[in-house]
């Protein structure tokens, strides 16, 4: 199984500079947030299929 992910902390606002960075860390921040979103939503779905299984053999 892949190493879970932390949800990521979202930046303070004193963390931004407001200078345009690119990436900004606010970019780092959504791209973080979407990996875990993804992850979480997997897991999720493995967790829904074994107890399908069951419901449908029982």
């Amino acid at each position: 199984m892949p190493e879970l992910l932390e949800k990521p902390v979202r930046p303070k606002g004193h963390e931004c500079c407001g200078g345009g960075c690119c990436p900004c860390i606010w970019d780092h921040y959504y791209d973080a947030l979407g990996r875990w979103e993804e992850q979480q939503e997997k897991l999720q779905q493995q967790q829904t299929k074994p107890a399908e299984a069951e419901q449908t053999q029982g």
